[in-house]
């Protein structure tokens, strides 16, 4: 048996009078006896050192309560009153003076009651007790209510089929006990339900009321339970060692009176618990907390162990459940009492884990708020020795090992990952946890907690599924130990989750040397340069010194691939200052400057005039050092390509240079030009001296030096603006230029003068609207005929009647719209005016009189004929100044 819950104490022994009934409340015993004698008695715990439990004092005896045996007893101290079935009829007696106070004469012939009390709350806040009485009287049932001093009854008697045996309430159901089988009867509508057999070894029904509202029905040695309604509650009846004769329900035991002996069991769970030998016991009652148990002359009082006690037995035979259940019904300071629950419940946990119920084991640790780091404890290698030697446990962790460990690990995964998403919650709110032994140190800390889950689902990720351990280390609240992670991820050679782990921790230095080592290691997933390259464009300004160390190995080795740590499109590489990685990329090599400024310019659109300057610096050196190059591979004899005409890298990165200078809006030419020699760079020199105006000069350049007409009336149309002073000229710059040719006495072929007044006039005729007609006219050779220059002068003609057609267009237009306002100020201004003897006109200065007259926005007033010479001669002066 588990442990002793009762121990019996004999109150009332030899007694000379049978006894046929018993009842108790608070400190009183009732005894009804076979002689009709009512005897009461106070019992009291022993506060002497007697061997005797109690001190019992019969306190009042009432010989003449009953001439016949009192067979049924029940005290309602509630109302102060005594219930009792004697003679086969229901009398109610004072509780206190025994006095009778009403006999139920309609109940002649009852041969069981059962009552019920109810508390009801009265509308002023007090508390009332609602008595019903139930009555069995041959084959029918009688209900009555306590009124006014007396029993009324509630509806008209119900009809049964057979004797009533068994009778009990259950909220509005009373519970019927026949010969053969169970009823239940509706209090309110008379209703009946039949419910199941009587066993067959049954000599009589037994129905106990429990304290939940459910109701213990007999059936052989069998208890089933069932609610008010008459429906079973649970699936296994509670089994006796024999069929009880009585039974009462103490929570969380229900007490039996067997043939030979009392037996205790406990509901749920199911749990033999005692058997106590007391000779001959047939009646069983209890009260206050008290019970009591009696046979023909001897009356036991069941004297509960204290809680604690046995608590403390249950818990060494590991009846976790019902010492909870005694815990739970403890009456101690609720903090006390807290404190015990919750130590019950650790230890049940521990058990179950000892058990291999892992997931039962762990979920009822989240529950209480156990310390996590005492959890991990059970589990082997997750926590660092020195620490798990410190921690206490019930008794020795069993190991858990093959396909149990992992099952262990799985359940331990879900609960961390719990505990985890707690931790993340209400991240300013004290927390505390508990131990599983009482008194062992915890840790309430929520950083420290955090780090110890981390580290742990790090660890049972690695054993369990490894494709974890990555999205761990990522997240960004991840809060792993740094060197036990590291030395676990080492041990697995995990390096590149170790990778993540030293990024997410800002050990960078430590994380790009891993790196380096990996990357030449042909059997590592990290061989090779490009997760180098790809963690050094993550890391930012902050860290640029650090990206220059590491970049450097790549960028000497794999130049290309090196360049893609300044020139992604990720937003740390946007905030990394451009003009120091220039710097750093120059002294390493001057091939990497080119790709970096094109990449800030082009790509970035970056507008920093030194770093245009710098571009065409260096787009200059490289063409430079490519011709060079390219001279000295010429074979001997060989003259190079004509300036312009370069193939191949050289011809590329020169196209790049002059079409830089030509879109490029933010270099600052006039530091350029010195840089560029005059023997090689001649397109290039007049493109800087267009940007600063000197167009005579770069023209110059075209004609002269490079002898490319094309190209210098490509410059013009690139350079001309009509309204813009210095710009507007570039195309009578070059005619000019054609027309100042070498004279004969110069001694050049009188054939290249007449060319270039051929190219001169060519010029003229096409861009006459861009050419100063009186000034190109007065250059002109004098001996250059008319026809030469007639497609000249009809473009300008032409030109200038599209202008006069387009000005008398815009003065009649001007007109027009100068009537619109004038006709529309009239309008506005239109408002009654009273005119007086002594208005006058402004124009001719006679009186208004009953003349129509005109009234101007000051106040002036007019004549309308002189308003309309007025106008008239207004708007002929306007047209002679348009004319």
């Amino acid at each position: 048996m588990p442990h002793d819950a009762f121990e019996p104490a004999p109150i009332l022994e030899k007694l000379p009078l049978v006894i046929e009934s018993i009842a108790c409340f608070e400190s009183t015993l009732l005894v009804g006896t076979k002689q009709g004698v009512l005897l009461l008695y106070k019992v009291q715990k022993n506060k002497g050192r007697g061997d005797s439990k109690f001190e019992v004092v019969l306190d009042r005896s009432n010989k003449s309560f009953s001439k016949k045996p009192i067979t049924q007893l029940a005290a309602v101290p509630e109302l102060y009153i005594l219930i009792s079935l004697s003679d086969n009829v229901i009398s109610v007696h004072d509780l206190t003076t025994f006095t009778l106070i009403t006999c139920v004469n309609k109940t002649k012939g009852a041969n069981l009651f059962a009552i019920d009390v109810q508390k009801k709350e009265t509308t002023s806040g007090d508390v009332d007790h609602v008595l019903r009485l139930g009555v069995a009287l041959k084959r029918k049932i009688q209900l009555f209510k306590w009124e006014n001093r007396e029993f009324v009854e509630l509806m008209q008697d119900l009809s049964l089929y057979d004797i009533p045996h068994a009778l009990t309430w259950c909220k509005d159901s009373l519970c019927v006990g026949f010969k053969r089988d169970y009823y239940i009867i509706n209090s309110k509508t008379g209703g009946l339900k039949e419910l199941f057999p009587v066993g067959s070894s049954q000599p009589d029904p037994i129905v106990t009321h429990l304290h939940d509202n459910r109701l213990a029905l007999g059936r052989d040695a069998m208890s089933i339970l069932i609610n008010s309604d008459g429906d079973p509650t649970q699936k296994e009846p509670i089994n006796w060692s024999e069929i009880p004769i009585a039974m009462e329900h103490i929570p969380p035991y229900l007490i039996a009176i067997l043939p030979k002996y009392v037996e205790v069991r406990t509901i749920e769970p199911k749990l033999m618990i005692q058997n106590i030998s007391l000779p001959k016991a047939r009646l069983i009652c209890q009260g206050s907390g008290s019970i009591y148990v009696a046979s023909q002359n001897t009356v036991w009082r069941l004297a509960a162990i204290p809680n604690s006690q046995q608590i403390q037995q249950l818990l060494q035979i590991k009846e976790f459940e019902l010492a909870l259940k005694l815990a739970e019904l403890a009456e101690e300071p609720e903090n006390k009492k807290e404190t015990r629950i919750r130590n019950i419940k650790n230890l049940h946990a521990f058990d179950l884990f000892c058990k291999r119920r892992f997931e039962e084991s762990l979920t009822l640790f989240a529950k209480l708020g156990t310390d996590p780091s005492h959890v991990i404890g059970l589990y082997p290698n997750l926590l660092p020795e020195d620490y798990r030697k410190k921690l206490e446990y019930p008794e020795k962790v069993p190991e858990v090992t093959g396909g149990e460990y992992e099952k262990g690990i799985m359940s331990l995964i879900e609960y961390l990952t719990q505990k985890r998403n707690e931790l993340m919650k209400d991240v300013d709110k004290e927390m505390s946890t508990t131990a599983i032994v009482e008194g062992n140190k915890t840790i309430n800390s929520r950083k420290q907690l955090s780090q110890i889950i981390d580290t742990t689902l790090l660890k049972c990720y690695l054993q369990t599924n490894d494709a974890l351990v990555a999205p761990l280390l990522r997240l960004k609240d991840n809060n792993c130990h740094v060197e036990e992670s590291e030395r676990v991820l080492k041990k697995k050679e995990k390096f590149s989750e170790l990778i993540i782990l030293y990024e997410k921790k800002g050990l960078h230095q430590k994380a790009l040397s891993l790196l380096m080592k990996q990357a030449a290691r042909p059997e590592s997933s990290l061989k090779g340069h490009e997760r180098t390259v790809q963690y050094l464009q993550h890391l930012g300004k902050e860290h640029i010194n650090l990206i220059f160390e590491y970049a450097e190995w790549v960028l000497k080795q794999f130049p290309e691939d090196g360049l893609k740590i300044f020139t992604e499109d990720l937003p740390e590489i946007e905030t990394l200052p451009r003009d120091q990685v220039l710097d750093y990329l120059e002294k390493i090599s001057e091939d990497l400057t080119i790709p970096y400024l094109e990449y800030i310019i082009i790509d970035r659109k970056d507008q920093t005039e030194e770093f245009h300057n710098r571009l065409v610096d260096a787009y200059r050196d490289k063409v430079q050092k490519l011709r060079q190059e390219h001279i000295h591979s010429l074979p001997e004899g060989h003259r190079p390509n004509e300036i312009g005409y370069e193939r191949g890298e050289l011809g590329e990165y020169r196209k790049k240079l002059v079409s830089f200078l030509h879109k490029s809006q933010f270099y600052i030419p006039e530091r350029l030009l010195t840089r560029f020699p005059t023997d090689g760079f001649h397109e290039e020199r007049a493109i800087l001296l267009g940007r600063l105006g000197r167009h005579e000069q770069a023209l110059s350049i075209y004609i002269h030096t490079l002898k490319d007409i094309g190209r210098a009336k490509e410059y013009c149309a690139n350079n001309y603006d009509r309204d813009k002073e210095g710009k507007k000229d570039v195309y009578y710059l070059l005619f000019k230029m054609f027309l100042k040719t070498p004279t004969i006495e110069d001694t050049v072929d009188a054939r290249v003068e007449h060319t270039q007044l051929d190219n001169a006039l060519n010029l003229l005729a096409e861009n006459a609207t861009k050419i100063d007609t009186a000034k190109a006219l007065e250059i002109l050779p004098s001996g250059t005929k008319l026809k030469d220059i007639l497609t000249f002068l009809e473009n300008v003609m032409e030109n200038q009647a599209v202008r006069r057609r387009s000005n008398q267009i815009l003065k009649s237009m001007l007109y027009a719209e100068n009537l619109q306002v004038t006709e529309h100020l009239i309008h506005k201004q239109s408002v009654k005016i009273n005119v007086t003897d002594e208005d006058m006109c402004r124009s001719c200065k006679r009186r208004i009189g009953q003349s129509v007259f005109c009234r101007y926005a000051n106040g002036n007033l007019v004549h309308y004929s002189c308003y309309t010479k007025d106008q008239k001669t207004s708007n002929e002066g306007f047209k002679d100044r348009i004319n």
